[in-house]
């Protein structure tokens, strides 16, 4: 009998998620180790803070199985991170298994090991590299990593990714070490295409993840310094490629009003965190995982639309998918027949974007947002 309900339930899911799936693929981050060699104010992974006892790594070979599951369940983009995904020893592999099952890898790191493991990974089939930077001054960049010496090797990493066709990225997180008008001059000389901004965070994740520290001066902002900030990163899209849509840096001065984001979370259905226990989270953020990867085929999608922080990876690209999603939404209600017309119902856009019959955008509050938070 569960034998059965098991069969069903993937085959209902195969039929909800239809189209949908095709027409928006999803995104998975995996954190393959605890460990970094960095010290970073505002992150728990730093290595003088002593908050990781455990030292863990994700086993290689169960990432490999676990990767046909991601791809059924519509993952096509992986992200590497950590810790600092370049301390493990098989991170070239793990790129190259992503590609061998249909996975397009990218990796976050501190730029550290990339004059020694670039090319390997770079060979195994990366992507993207994106490498963080806090501030638009070396000394004071490598003071809080407690790497000096670190831009110079991020430098010559860069160079050797853009020579093989690898995009650069730097991710900077929101942080009173940044000075944003001169913060072009730095990204320019070590070679970046673009920028993406980590909005600050202090409070402690319900996940396995500690990027957060609750005691750092460093991402502690008022509402008016954070819409200050968001600013900032609006002008400086004139000067430099910024990858943070304008639209998510309007919710996130929304959050700091205390009013509802207009646009809500994908996190537990177009994206997901897997850690080095394998265990399959919604978000980082999240209380509690949906439970072992291997159990996804099984796990029905998050739908209700979270809007309880502001962490960039989920925000930005809940802003980027939410028209494709309601989309495919839309499609595959018709596609299942409901409605007499068969054709695409405006049901499901509601649920997803700001919508108003004469084309202008209006706030449509998030039904299940509060649930949600309630859940956190």
């Amino acid at each position: 009998m569960a034998m059965a309900e098991t069969s069903s339930f993937r085959q209902a899911s195969a039929v909800q998620r239809g189209l949908g799936q095709r027409l928006v693929p999803a995104v998975c981050d995996v954190s393959v180790t605890n460990m970094c060699n960095a010290t970073c104010n505002f992150c728990s992974y730093a290595h003088d803070k002593g908050i990781v006892k455990d030292r863990r790594w994700v086993d290689r070979d169960r990432l490999r199985e676990a990767m046909a599951i991601l791809h059924r369940r519509g993952v096509r983009y992986i992200n590497y991170q950590g810790g600092e995904p370049l301390l493990h020893p098989k991170i070239d592999l793990m790129v190259s298994d992503a590609r061998e099952n249909g996975l397009q890898p990218a990796m976050i790191t501190n730029g550290w090991l990339l004059p020694e493991k670039i090319e390997r990974v770079v060979k195994a089939g990366l992507g993207t590299l994106l490498v963080s930077l806090d501030s638009d001054s070396v000394a004071k960049h490598e003071e809080n990593r407690g790497l000096k010496g670190v831009c110079e090797r991020i430098r010559k990493g860069v160079k050797i990714a853009r020579d093989n066709g690898v995009t650069a990225v730097s991710v900077v997180t929101v942080n009173h070490l940044v000075n944003f008008e001169k913060l072009p001059e730095l990204l320019k000389d070590l070679g970046f295409d673009a920028v993406s901004f980590s909005y600050p965070r202090k409070e402690p994740f319900g996940s396995s993840s500690l990027v957060y520290s609750d005691d750092c001066d460093l991402v502690d902002y008022t509402p008016d310094q954070l819409i200050a900030a968001m600013e900032s990163i609006k002008a400086l899209k004139s000067k430099f490629p910024v990858m943070n849509p304008s639209a998510s840096l309007e919710d996130v001065k929304r959050s700091a009003r205390g009013e509802d984001q207009l646009i809500g979370c994908v996190g537990g259905r177009k994206y997901f965190y897997l850690d080095w226990n394998l265990q399959i989270w919604r978000c980082e953020a999240w209380h509690e995982p949906l439970g072992s990867v291997f159990d996804l085929d099984t796990i029905p999608d998050r739908r209700d639309r979270c809007t309880a922080c502001i962490q960039n990876c989920y925000r930005d690209t809940s802003v980027l998918m939410h028209a494709g999603v309601a989309m495919g939404d839309a499609l595959s209600e018709a596609g299942a027949g409901h409605g007499q017309s068969r054709k695409p119902s405006l049901t499901a856009w509601r649920g997803y974007i700001p919508w108003r019959g004469d084309g202008r955008i209006r706030h449509y509050p998030p039904a299940g947002a509060r649930q949600a938070q309630a859940g956190r």
